[in-house]
């Protein structure tokens, strides 16, 4: 589309460090949508999270207090920290609130990485919260003394590395992913009973 026009910035981990914020501005400012990053694993159907969607709000988000244990994340990238770190990595877009029209592209492509992730655009009463038991930090959270988690959120790499196959919730990701391939399996059964045999 030739929306985004940014440089390449070396402090950004991910392909979405900036992209996610386009969001509200992909839905034509309109409706609510929902923003997570690659390494999530929902666990509970998603239209509970959207039934908390409120339009006072511009962004719903899991309001972490949370400080990373290593240095590094993922697939070795380095570990920034900084206020509000974590909050958007799930984000429950209030894509027409007002405040919102503020992400227009000339902000979204020339703002830094600090006005982005702490919603500087924002006043903190246009931030609401959601449960971080819809963004478990699988690092930092236990359950149940944190309570239980909705949406698994493998911050500092998950059971996909071939390195970090015991990581909390490892299990789980494995179970999810067993079952995806299990519903492509039956897919290609399924097609081939169709056509007799033949593709």
């Amino acid at each position: 589309m030739g929306i985004y026009t940014r440089d390449i910035d070396a402090k950004a981990s991910t392909e979405f460090t900036f992209s996610r914020f386009f969001v509200p501005m992909l839905t034509g400012y309109k409706g609510w949508a929902l923003f997570i990053d690659c390494d999530f694993l929902c666990l509970t159907d998603v239209k509970e999270l959207f039934n908390q969607a409120n339009d006072n709000y511009a962004v719903m988000v899991a309001k972490h207090d949370y400080t990373p244990k290593t240095t590094t994340k993922m697939d070795g990238k380095t570990q920034t920290i900084y206020p509000r770190k974590n909050w958007s990595s799930c984000m429950l877009w209030n894509c027409e609130h007002p405040s919102n029209k503020l992400l227009d592209l000339n902000a979204m492509n020339s703002n830094d990485g600090m006005w982005h992730h702490r919603f500087t655009w924002l006043g903190d009463h246009e931030i609401g919260e959601i449960s971080h038991e819809w963004n478990w930090l699988t690092d930092w959270y236990d359950a149940p003394e944190d309570g239980t988690p909705k949406m698994l959120h493998y911050t500092e790499g998950g059971p996909w590395f071939e390195h970090l196959q015991d990581v909390p919730y490892a299990q789980q990701w494995r179970d999810a992913e067993n079952e995806y391939k299990q519903s492509l399996q039956e897919t290609v059964e399924d097609k081939i009973a169709r056509d007799d045999g033949g593709w």
